[in-house]
């Protein structure tokens, strides 16, 4: 409820603010008029293309419109065609990822990562908290192209590589998902990854089936059962209501998209490192002739550019 109101506060302080400079225009104009005096165009001009800025910055928010934009994001990173290339480029989008949550003052959590055998990641699962953090990040879903010159290939060739992203909201307590213990079976294992001595020799990892839906699930980054299984359960529960949402209004595309292979033709955005430097997202036109900039997590720009696409389009037409 407190998460809720502090949106509401900031929601409302942001059209406050914007009601008080229009009145501060009029009163210029007012004052303009009444004096002839022509040197307040300026100001007034300059304040108008402020509050012009601000309501173009706002007008994304109409795209959440959603029943779980503003909860909380569970986004998964899976690596698709391209071996390590494709590890690694998990690593990449999961520090971008990262660092947009931290921009953003969004808690971030890691609930899952295997590591790749050579090198980056295989697959990797991130909590964002926070204001509309699935409202953002649902606009990520999907296919996302790495073009660059591998720092893995001996002849130091052009590479393509691709990863999968995946984002649910996080189902909180007020969100009902029926799971009873007998629907559960719960396996303890040693966690494979990095993690120290006292990871590797305990049974810290969880895996959790759920026996109706055969869903798996398994967490092994933190260093205690416990710890692990709690994740465990949040990315379940997330699993379980993407399906509920689903079977009840054939709502599984808008809150994961329909199932696609991680590789070519199928990809939302490009990141082209080599020849040139672009990143395209290919629904929206968005580019930017910055991808360091982007890696970096500085996304706003681009997500914002997808959600306005989105605007006025009915959630069974998109």
């Amino acid at each position: 409820m407190m998460s809720r109101l502090t949106a509401i506060n900031e929601e409302t302080a942001l059209w406050r603010d914007i009601e008080e400079r229009i009145d501060s225009i009029e009163e210029l104009v007012d004052l303009s008029i009444a004096e002839g005096d022509s040197s307040l165009e300026e100001q007034i001009n300059t304040d108008l293309g402020q509050v012009q800025s601000q309501l173009e910055s706002l007008e994304v928010r109409l795209a959440f419109g959603g029943k779980y934009d503003e909860e909380a994001a569970i986004l998964a990173i899976h690596a698709g065609a391209g071996g390590t290339e494709s590890q690694d480029w998990v690593e990449m989008l999961m520090r971008m990822y990262l660092r947009w949550g931290e921009r953003s003052g969004r808690a971030t959590k890691v609930l899952d990562l295997s590591p790749g055998e050579e090198a980056g990641i295989k697959s990797v699962t991130l909590e964002f908290d926070g204001a509309l953090a699935y409202g953002y990040l649902k606009s990520e879903r999907g296919v996302h192209r790495l073009v660059r010159l591998s720092p893995f290939d001996a002849d130091h060739l052009r590479h393509t590589s691709f990863a999968l992203i995946e984002v649910l909201p996080r189902v909180d307590d007020n969100v009902e998902v029926k799971v009873g213990p007998e629907d559960l079976k719960v396996d303890f294992f040693k966690a494979s990854g990095a993690g120290g001595q006292h990871v590797q020799k305990n049974l810290t990892a969880v895996r959790i089936t759920h026996l109706p839906t055969g869903l798996v699930v398994t967490c092994q980054n933190e260093r205690s059962q416990l710890q692990n299984r709690e994740s465990a359960m949040k990315i379940l529960k997330a699993r379980l209501l993407e399906l509920e949402l689903a079977k009840k209004a054939e709502e599984q595309s808008r809150l994961k998209g329909e199932h696609v292979e991680a590789g070519w033709g199928n990809q939302i955005r490009s990141y082209i490192l080599h020849p040139y430097k672009l990143v395209k997202d290919h629904r929206s036109g968005f580019e930017s002739t910055a991808p360091e900039q982007i890696l970096d997590g500085d996304l706003d720009e681009m997500i914002n550019a997808y959600l306005k696409t989105t605007i006025g389009v009915s959630e069974g037409t998109r």
